[in-house]
């Protein structure tokens, strides 16, 4: 049998909040981008070496060990993010449409939330669902607001930090192999 255990929940709940209040601020200094992208960019890659990068903090917050396959899924999901985002809001970057730039880069970053359920667990897959579902709205009922979106967006990651962080434990998947 091979298990994958979930031990990282407190550093991405962490690092969830902290986008989530980086999406509220770029959503709140918008201006003419709808969510600003020079405070959403600065603040994410703060937040990212403050939570991902630090090993000080990665170690305080870590309960155990991430395998080598966990990490492998990482770089993946990454990777997937970087396509989705050229692929889903890419095409409108040449007109400057920020409502649909903003809602295929966070339709990207929804979809590559799937494969980190093999990071940290089934929220991750919660997430997503909740996070496709706000988008697929948005492009549904383009006279919502994209700041209401991105509002909406915002508040699913501060949840599920929240839930990861302070609630969530550490927790093991186990997968069980056929036998011939």
């Amino acid at each position: 049998m091979d298990k994958l255990e979930f031990n990282n929940k407190k550093q991405c709940g962490l690092w969830l909040m902290l986008v989530g209040i980086v999406i509220v601020l770029s959503d709140i200094f918008g201006g003419v981008f709808l969510i600003n992208p020079i405070v959403f960019l600065a603040g994410y890659y703060i937040c990212f070496f403050s939570v991902n990068v630090n090993k000080k903090v990665r170690k305080r917050l870590s309960q155990g060990a991430i395998s080598k396959f966990q990490i492998k899924v990482i770089y993946v999901s990454l990777v997937m993010l970087f396509v989705l985002m050229f692929c889903i809001a890419g095409p409108f970057i040449p007109g400057w449409n920020w409502r649909l730039i903003w809602l295929g880069v966070f339709l990207a970053t929804a979809i590559h939330f799937i494969p980190w359920f093999i990071i940290h667990g089934f929220s991750m897959l919660a997430l997503a669902i909740i996070d496709i579902a706000i988008c697929i709205f948005g492009y549904t009922f383009p006279d919502v607001s994209i700041k209401t979106i991105g509002y909406a967006y915002a508040i699913t990651k501060i949840l599920f930090g929240i839930y990861l962080f302070f609630i969530s434990k550490p927790s093991v998947f186990v997968i069980k192999k056929k036998t011939t």
